[in-house]
């Protein structure tokens, strides 16, 4: 009935940014093999995806949070209660890209190659993934910052310069929060004010 805690399920569209060094994800694959010197094997071309930096989603999490606190009450329209639901944390739709536009983005910041690996044979996999996100957007009044070419080139340059130690990730990682808040700040996203 009148409980203090307050569930909101909370899910992300595809994710990059530094760090991810999972096998068998397009980005942690791309810097693989970049960083091997080998061409970059893609299995699924055309799938098209909702690519957002992590910082994104974290964003959005962050900020439901504060909306379900009550603490910050002031920043928000409704009282805590209405946020106890789901939302969707994801890019804008021109965000939604394919593998090959991803991998060919990646390319622009570190030059190497791309290989064709599908297999008709393989298991199917969705073609299109999509989130809706206008709950958060007019809700909590939630919205990304950075492009998908944004979000492409601080993915890169995060492996590129960070990787080499853990003092260096974790600078690069300060710097990219930093900037990520600039640029909220500067396109006047509430949470950021």
């Amino acid at each position: 009935p009148d409980s203090p805690v307050k569930p909101a399920p909370a899910r992300a569209g595809n994710v990059t940014g530094g760090g991810d060094w999972a096998a068998d994800r397009i980005v942690p694959d791309c810097i693989r093999a970049l960083t091997a010197g080998q061409p970059i094997p893609v299995r699924n071309k055309i799938a098209t995806r909702p690519w957002q930096h992590v910082l994104e989603p974290l964003s959005g999490y962050l900020w439901l949070g504060a909306a379900l606190s009550g603490n910050a009450h002031t920043r928000f329209r409704h009282p805590p209660a209405q946020y106890a639901s789901g939302f969707n944390f994801g890019p804008t739709l021109n965000s939604n890209r394919t593998v090959a536009d991803l991998v060919q983005e990646i390319l622009k910041h570190w030059p190497g190659a791309w290989v064709d690996k599908s297999d008709p044979r393989a298991v199917h996999e969705a073609s299109l993934l999509n989130l809706a996100t206008d709950k958060a957007f007019h809700l909590l009044e939630w919205r990304p910052v950075w492009s998908f070419e944004e979000t492409i080139a601080n993915t890169v340059a995060w492996y590129r310069h960070a990787a080499s130690s853990v003092s260096e990730s974790a600078s690069r990682t300060r710097d990219q929060i930093a900037a990520y808040i600039a640029a909220a700040r500067s396109a006047g996203i509430v949470w950021a004010r």
